[in-house]
C-alpha cells in the first residue's frame, strides 16, 4: 500500500486520524498531557539546565532547587552546581 493509496475509489478508505490533545491541556510532542511532579516523577538534565532553572519549569519557584538536590545528592555529589548532562533526576513530590 502506497502513501496516497487512500485516495483511489476502492471502497472507504479513510487516512488515520491524528491523536487529539487532552481537552483544556497542552502537550507535549508525543501527545503525553502536561501533570505536575508527582512522586517518582523524573527529569533528565540537557545543556543550559541548572537546579534552580528545572525547579522554576517543574514548581513555578526556582528557590526550591534545594528539594531537587536533596533528593539526587547521591547523583549530583557534593557540589549542586554541578549537574550533567544526561543526570536523570527524581522530582520530588513538595
Amino acid at each position: 500500500m502506497g502513501l496516497f493509496d487512500f485516495l483511489s475509489n476502492e471502497g472507504e478508505k479513510k487516512p488515520v486520524e491524528p491523536v487529539k490533545p487532552a481537552a483544556g491541556g497542552a502537550t507535549d510532542f508525543f501527545g503525553n498531557a502536561d501533570k505536575p511532579a508527582a512522586a517518582g516523577d523524573t527529569y533528565t538534565v540537557v545543556s543550559g539546565d541548572s537546579l534552580s532553572k528545572i525547579a522554576r519549569n517543574h514548581y513555578g519557584d526556582g528557590t526550591k532547587w534545594n528539594q531537587i538536590y536533596e533528593a539526587n545528592k547521591a547523583i549530583i555529589g557534593a557540589d549542586p552546581d554541578k549537574i550533567e548532562i544526561g543526570q536523570v533526576l527524581t522530582l520530588p513530590k513538595l
